[in-house]
């Protein structure tokens, strides 16, 4: 497979994954959030995970993942806050989810670009 050809399949996967999770039922998680990173171009070409109310954003597909993307997490009483998980570095906590989300882009690592269709170790 060319690079074009598994930039292009890893595009696929992401907007699949991405489908799946904005089309999940509030039970998962509280659908502002991941409405909201998706609007964003850059996170839009993340992987989206979604686990225990939280939406977490990977630079890639496979395991094991990178966890140095902002996960955003709903604050109890309202409001969010983002947490580096390969750190455990709170990030900061909002009033918005679109404040949460500028967060989040604000602090994505250097050369962050669109997730690869590898694991942790292939980046």
């Amino acid at each position: 497979m060319t690079d074009d050809e598994e930039r292009t399949r890893a595009a696929e996967i992401v907007a699949a994954e991405w489908k799946s999770v904005l089309d999940s039922g509030s039970e998962l998680i509280d659908p502002a959030m991941p409405r909201a990173a998706h609007v964003n171009p850059r996170l839009r070409e993340l992987f989206p995970v979604v686990s225990h109310g939280a939406l977490y954003l990977s630079r890639c597909i496979r395991f094991p993942r990178m966890h140095d993307v902002g996960s955003l997490f709903p604050r109890g009483g309202g409001g969010f806050v983002v947490i580096r998980q390969s750190d455990g570095i709170t990030l900061g906590e909002t009033e918005t989810v679109e404040e949460a989300i500028d967060l989040i882009v604000a602090t994505l690592p250097e050369g962050c670009g669109p997730a690869i269709n590898g694991t942790a170790d292939d980046l």
